[in-house]
Parts: C-alpha cells; sequence; structure tokens
C-alpha cells in the first residue's frame, strides 16, 4: 500500500509539471514598447519684419544716345574709341564727302541758271508791261510773260532751297557729339558703309547715374513699398550711397520672366563708373507686422495650403497648422499669420509625421541666417 501511494504522488507531481509547462507555452511573448519618434524642433520667436532684401546689378547712365549720320556714305576716320571724355561738339567720324560735294557744285549751277533764267523773265516782263500799257499787245500775250516770270522765280527759289539742302548734307558727313558725356559703344569701323540713321557711336551723358536690376514677380510689391534703398558697390565696399526707385519695367523679359527695376543713385561720386556692379538693399522700414523666421525645411504643404508641423509641449503630439508665408530668401521663410510666440515647430522630416503621432523634441537654436550684406 505504502509503494502504490509513492508511485502515486509521483505521478501527480509529473502531471503537474506537465501542465505548467503547457500553460507558460500557451502565453504569448511580451511585445517590446516602440520609442516616440525623434524630431529637431524650433520655438517660434515673433520679430518685426524689417530685415533688407538685397539684389545685384549693374550702373548705367539714365540717358544714353546711339549717334549716327544722316547721310548715306563710307567713313573714312573715326576719331574716338570706347571710354573717351567727349564734349558737345567734339568730332567723331567723318565719311567720304566726295559724293555730296560733287551734289553741292551741281546744286549751285542749277541756283546760276535758275537765277539768269529768272533775270530774262523779269526784263521781258517790264518791257511787256510797257507794250501793253500803250496798247501794242494783247492781254493774253502779257499774261504768258507774267506767267513766265512767275515760273522762273519759283524755280530760283527751289534752286537756292536744292543748294542749301546738299550743302548741309555736306556738312552731316561729319558727325559730331550733341552731349557732353564717354563713349561707351562704338559700333562700325573705318571702312564701313553706312546707311542713313545707323548707329556708329553710343555716348552716355554722365549728369545722372542709375543701377539697373532684375526682380522676379513674386518680389514685386516689396519693390513697389521700399521706402529706404541703399546701394554699395563691390569695388567699394565700405561706402553706401542713397537711392530712390525711377522705374519698374510694366512686362516681364521673355527670357529670363524677370522685370527691370531701375534704381537712381542720389547722391553718385567720382568712385561709380558705368558698369559697376552694386547691389540694391531694400529696408521695409515703419512696418509693424510681427512674423516667424523658419527654415525652409519646416514648411509643409497642406494641398495648396503652407503648413508647418505643431508639437504639443505638454502630451508631445503633433499636429498641422496651416500658416500664411510672408516672403521666401535662400536660407529662411517669413510666417506672418498662424503662428504665436512659443509655439514649438518640427524644423525637418515634415514628411514623415501623421496626424496625432507622438514624438521626443530635440530643441535647436532659434537663430537663423540673416541678409548678409
Amino acid at each position: 500500500m505504502i509503494g502504490d501511494a509513492a508511485r502515486f504522488r509521483g505521478l501527480g507531481t509529473v502531471a503537474l509539471v506537465a501542465m505548467l509547462l503547457a500553460s507558460a507555452g500557451c502565453k504569448k511573448a511580451a511585445q517590446p514598447v516602440a520609442e516616440p519618434r525623434q524630431v529637431q524642433t524650433i520655438s517660434v520667436a515673433l520679430a518685426p519684419d524689417d530685415q533688407e532684401s538685397s539684389y545685384t546689378g549693374d550702373v548705367r547712365a539714365r540717358w544714353e544716345s546711339a549717334l549716327g549720320f544722316r547721310v548715306p556714305g563710307k567713313i573714312v576716320s573715326r576719331a574716338v574709341d570706347v571710354g573717351a571724355h567727349v564734349v558737345k561738339g567734339q568730332l567723331l567720324a567723318k565719311l567720304d564727302p566726295e559724293d555730296q560735294r560733287l551734289g553741292a557744285e551741281a546744286a549751285r549751277q542749277q541756283l546760276i541758271s535758275a537765277r539768269s533764267d529768272y533775270e530774262q523773265a523779269k526784263a521781258d516782263l517790264i518791257r511787256y508791261r510797257d507794250l501793253f500799257t500803250k496798247g501794242f499787245i494783247s492781254a493774253a500775250e502779257y499774261d504768258r510773260r507774267k506767267w513766265n516770270y512767275d515760273t522762273t522765280a519759283a524755280r530760283l527759289e527751289q534752286a537756292s532751297a536744292q543748294l542749301e539742302l546738299t550743302r548741309n548734307q555736306t556738312a552731316y558727313t561729319q558727325l559730331h557729339s550733341d552731349i557732353d558725356g564717354v563713349v561707351t559703344a562704338v559700333q562700325a569701323e573705318a571702312g564701313q558703309v553706312v546707311i542713313p540713321g545707323q548707329p556708329v557711336v553710343k555716348v552716355a551723358r554722365l549728369e545722372q547715374k542709375e543701377v539697373a536690376v532684375n526682380v522676379p514677380e513674386n518680389r514685386l510689391d516689396e519693390l513697389k513699398s521700399a521706402k529706404d534703398v541703399d546701394i554699395t558697390l563691390w569695388a567699394t565696399p565700405g561706402k553706401t550711397y542713397q537711392g530712390r526707385i525711377r522705374e519698374i519695367s510694366p512686362s516681364a523679359d521673355n527670357v529670363t520672366r524677370t522685370y527691370t527695376v531701375k534704381v537712381t543713385v542720389l547722391d553718385p561720386d567720382a568712385a561709380v563708373q558705368l558698369g559697376m556692379t552694386a547691389n540694391v538693399f531694400l529696408k521695409r522700414s515703419g512696418t509693424h507686422t510681427r512674423v516667424a523666421r523658419l527654415p525652409l525645411t519646416a514648411l509643409f504643404q497642406s494641398g495648396n495650403q503652407p503648413a508647418v508641423w505643431l508639437v504639443d509641449r505638454k502630451t508631445g503630439q503633433v499636429s498641422l497648422q496651416a500658416v500664411q508665408v510672408g516672403r521666401y530668401t535662400q536660407d529662411y521663410v517669413t510666417v506672418v499669420t498662424g503662428l504665436k510666440e512659443g509655439d514649438v515647430v518640427v524644423r525637418a522630416g515634415v514628411h514623415k509625421l501623421n496626424p496625432g503621432e507622438t514624438v521626443r523634441p530635440v530643441s535647436q537654436s532659434a537663430e537663423l541666417p540673416s541678409a548678409a550684406r
């Protein structure tokens, strides 16, 4: 009996162990808890939008004249080169005057002939008037003499005007500057045959200079509202000149699709030379709009509306916030509406997030590079 009881207890122990093992095998292994995604964030700091925008252009003369001959001919000499300073009346180039000289001589001979005919008709009219008074000739004969006199008088005036015209054309074989300035281009050389009006020399007036810059269409509004304009030259970076926007082109260039803006230099000195590279700085002074400056990587496109991801400081969950963008630069974007002071914004990896997702923020400095002069 004692042996049977011992065997029974042993079998019970084995069965208990088997049940425990089976029970442990039925339980699933515990799943590891996923860590929140780590994201870089930036704290929003609102500040007045008074940063400067800059554009690069070149110095030009406001007035530039393309000078050419009034008559056709072959250029025999050119007296100036590019960069030469000229004064009003200075000789720039000459045409071969032979054809014009011969034309003037022919006109002079025609004038002599017309004057002889006129004198003859005048003398005849005086004699026939006397005969008509005495009744020796008819009225018709006198009228014929009067008509001949009037015709020769008109021909004399015509020949005189023709001679004056050919003399002027002879003078036009010499090209003179009609302004004080500097030669900016030479477009014809000695030996070349030119037609009337064809540009030969370009002369720029120096009393007013301006900087021409090309501006994209999305930046035209800030040009129109700009109050303070500063100009610097690459040649003299330590000096600043005052400027005023004089003209904004009404149409875009067909190739670059940009608009030409001309800025007058109000206080130019001898250092401002034509063709120099210049920077134009626009400062939107007097504006009180407070904006947030964010890196370009913080923007997310939600349909047609730009947006950013906001991080809840308590829960760590992200939500999409629509914003209004003010302007874009090479390094950052300004946000006009949609954000408030102290908001935490995801600055990178915005396309990997989902609404309501919990993240682990890693703060970054709010300082962004500003437009450097």
